[in-house]
């Protein structure tokens, strides 16, 4: 018996992903994190959770504070300012109803670069 695919297509062809070089493997140790700045001008955080690199807006919505100078915790990063902890892999706040913007992470021959 033949079967076929009735699922719906997106007709209109998918943009390439934009991948920006942060830096490689050896300069993200595994349990720790850093603040990037891209070209233009966004800051993220990027972090090293068992292998598995994440990144983040590095701006807590709360006050400013930067989430690459709180703790990491699993995949919680706690800002230290007022302990407004974030999940690194969703973007989704564990203490009130904000989020934070996450990005793509591709890791090319020992270099980690950030889906832009």
């Amino acid at each position: 018996m033949q079967s076929f695919d009735t699922s719906p297509h997106d007709t209109q062809p998918s943009e390439p992903e934009t991948l920006v070089p942060v830096c490689p493997v050896d300069a993200l140790p595994q349990g720790t994190l850093r603040r990037l700045t891209l070209s233009n001008g966004s800051e993220l955080a990027l972090y090293n959770i068992d292998g598995e690199y994440y990144a983040t807006d590095n701006i807590c919505p709360h006050r400013g504070a930067a989430l690459s100078d709180g703790a990491v915790i699993g995949h919680t990063v706690e800002c230290s300012l007022h302990g407004w902890q974030f999940d690194v892999r969703t973007g989704e706040c564990l203490t009130v109803t904000e989020k934070i913007k996450t990005f793509g992470v591709r890791v090319i021959d020992g270099m980690i670069f950030v889906v832009g």
